[in-house]
């Protein structure tokens, strides 16, 4: 006999599955969506299996307070709307339109307290986690976020933890299985206090968070797993897991795009106006058929660059 009470239990969905990438995105290329699809096809099957959804996001971030020029965010936003269209990757603007500095610690706090029963999973390559003790709390993200590092060597640049996390880009290189000594020599760049928090299974990274506060305890509220609304500081009672993707990655940095950018543009300025127009068309048709005549070719979503060279972006005299 069917049931037919007039009031049925609804089911609890079962907690979202949240990962992101963080960076400038000026401009945004083809690299770190190359990021975001490998960890979002690693974790699909996973989410499928446990049937919990799945959502990988870029995170653009705000100005950084050590550039004294940067893109106008709704030029970025357009750009990575562009890029992401037709893809599963998302968009999200919660750095986006804050006054900076706006640090990395204040960013998955504020994600821990608005999906508090989410895994949370925060994406950056090596040589940003190694030098995690020198951002603002930077030891202190996996209070609230797990971390899913890639291989990516050292940059010149040390990061202050700035919401740079992925700001310079990346693209796989080709496959590679790393040996135990490649990954005991990976795991070894991170903090000490970090290391103990490092799994081999990304799986590890997907536990549904266990909350806890001092409010909380010290409230009416019996059960010790639901989170406190009130509470300001809310994180994991058990630290979040830091998974190390052994696989070698190669880098390419915005800024190098952006040189890059501008280098053809002081080119074509010095031509007559009959061939500059020709040299422009022909830039784009590279970038469309994917040649090697234009190195920005296999960097740059056609439509993004379209839209850069429509609105006058990284030229030459921008920057003068």
């Amino acid at each position: 006999m069917p049931n037919t009470s007039n009031s049925p239990q609804e089911k609890t969905p079962a907690p979202a599955i949240r990962a992101y990438l963080g960076g400038s995105f000026d401009p945004v290329h083809n690299g770190h969506l190359e990021v975001a699809m490998s960890v979002y096809q690693h974790l699909l099957p996973i989410a499928k299996q446990l049937q919990r959804t799945l959502h990988v996001s870029l995170l653009p971030n705000a100005r950084s307070p050590f550039k004294t020029q940067s893109t106008d965010p709704n030029h970025r936003l357009a750009m990575l709307k562009l890029a992401t269209e037709n893809t599963l990757i998302q968009i999200n603007e919660l750095e986006l339109w804050q006054a900076p500095p706006v640090y990395t610690i204040d960013s998955v706090r504020t994600l821990r307290q608005r999906y508090p029963n989410d895994s949370l999973l925060f994406i950056m390559g090596m040589d940003s986690a190694h030098s995690l003790d020198k951002w603002k709390d930077g030891l202190r993200l996996t209070d609230y976020v797990n971390l899913w590092v890639f291989n990516r060597q050292s940059s010149t640049d040390v990061s202050d933890g700035i919401s740079r996390k992925f700001s310079d880009s990346i693209i796989s290189s080709e496959n590679h299985t790393a040996t135990v000594q490649d990954i005991a020599t990976l795991q070894s760049q991170l903090p000490l206090s970090l290391q103990p928090h490092i799994t081999d299974s990304p799986i590890e990274l997907l536990t549904p968070p266990i909350h806890h506060s001092t409010n909380s305890l010290n409230s009416n509220n019996t059960d010790p797993t639901s989170p406190d609304p009130n509470n300001t500081d809310l994180k994991n009672a058990i630290q979040g897991r830091i998974y190390i993707d052994p696989r070698p990655i190669t880098a390419v940095s915005s800024t190098q795009i952006r040189e890059q950018l501008q280098k053809l543009d002081d080119q074509t300025n010095k031509m007559p106006v009959a061939q500059r127009q020709i040299a422009s068309i022909a830039s784009i048709n590279d970038i469309i058929s994917n040649t090697e005549s234009n190195p920005l070719a296999k960097w740059l979503n056609p439509a993004v660059y379209q839209y850069i060279i429509a609105h006058q972006l990284y030229s030459a005299a921008q920057f003068r």
